[in-house]
């Protein structure tokens, strides 16, 4: 709370903008932080195409002060999200090597990326 008459320095007035709805969930033995509106990068659904609608099983639930975290009440919460596009990232060069011996083994990989669109995260109920 912001008194301006006390003469506190450094006070921002609360606004409706700052208080945000965002979520945690599981995606590919990953955790990510996402908001409505998100685009975020997880381990390929090879199931889902591109524009389908996809569910995330949600670990958190923040909705201004309210946090949820009772598994009991997040069972029945998935965050809807939008399959946008399917990629590779970038490649990793693996290079195995041993002193004195001759041995050296190169390798690369790239791994596949869905990138999806948060559109909802339910609200808890309270």
């Amino acid at each position: 709370m912001c008194h301006r008459a006390a003469g506190l320095r450094g006070c921002r007035p609360e606004r409706e903008s700052e208080i945000r709805v965002y979520a945690i969930v599981r995606s590919g033995g990953r955790q990510h932080k996402v908001a409505v509106g998100d685009i975020v990068e997880v381990d390929k659904i090879s199931t889902a195409k591109v524009g389908d609608t996809v569910e995330l099983s949600t670990l958190l639930v923040v909705d201004g002060d309210a946090v949820t975290s009772d598994p009991w009440v997040l069972a029945g919460i998935k965050v809807q999200a939008e399959v946008v596009d399917h990629h590779k990232g970038q490649k990793i060069d693996i290079l195995r090597y041993k002193n004195k011996t001759g041995y050296r083994r190169r390798q690369g990989h790239r791994q596949q990326y869905t990138a999806i669109k948060v559109t909802e995260i339910p609200a808890a109920a309270k």
